[in-house]
């Protein structure tokens, strides 16, 4: 778990100036993430914080374990959002959560424009956690279900 929050890393980082950046980066070491993976790192920490073995989210997410192990750890990457999504949905985690996962995946956050992206947006504000529960709520509006993962490694 991080020391700091990012709220207070955004306030120090405010008041910094150019020459102090080194004192920052000494001070907050235990709050900063692990610059080449941070998804990973963001992961694991909050299956760890809910409780929840990454062998459960794979199960939970229809992801074939080996493949759910190389996305986490960004050994395979993916240009599918919705893989990160069943994680997020299957991993109980909640809509800030499943943003700042996305974000750091490297992937669009949702978006309150976007039809699909707000049924989803109330699914996470809603509990939902069961991945055939978002699927039918997306089909109930005609829209599409999250993608299942086809990559069998």
């Amino acid at each position: 778990m991080y020391k700091d929050s990012t709220t207070d890393l955004d306030a120090v980082l405010g008041k910094t100036h150019p020459d102090n950046i080194d004192a920052y980066l000494k001070a907050h070491e235990q709050s900063l993430a692990d610059e080449e993976k941070p998804f990973a790192a963001y992961m694991r920490e909050l299956f760890k914080k809910k409780g929840i073995t990454q062998q459960d989210v794979f199960l939970k997410a229809d992801i074939p374990e080996r493949y759910g192990y190389r996305l986490i750890a960004q050994a395979k990457n993916t240009i599918q959002r919705d893989y990160i999504l069943r994680f997020c949905f299957a991993a109980g985690f909640t809509l800030k959560e499943t943003q700042r996962a996305l974000k750091l995946y490297g992937m669009s956050e949702l978006y309150a424009r976007i039809p699909r992206d707000s049924v989803l947006i109330v699914a996470f504000n809603s509990g939902i956690r069961e991945i055939d529960e978002v699927d039918e709520l997306l089909a109930s509006y005609g829209m599409e279900p999250l993608k299942a993962c086809t990559a069998r490694e």
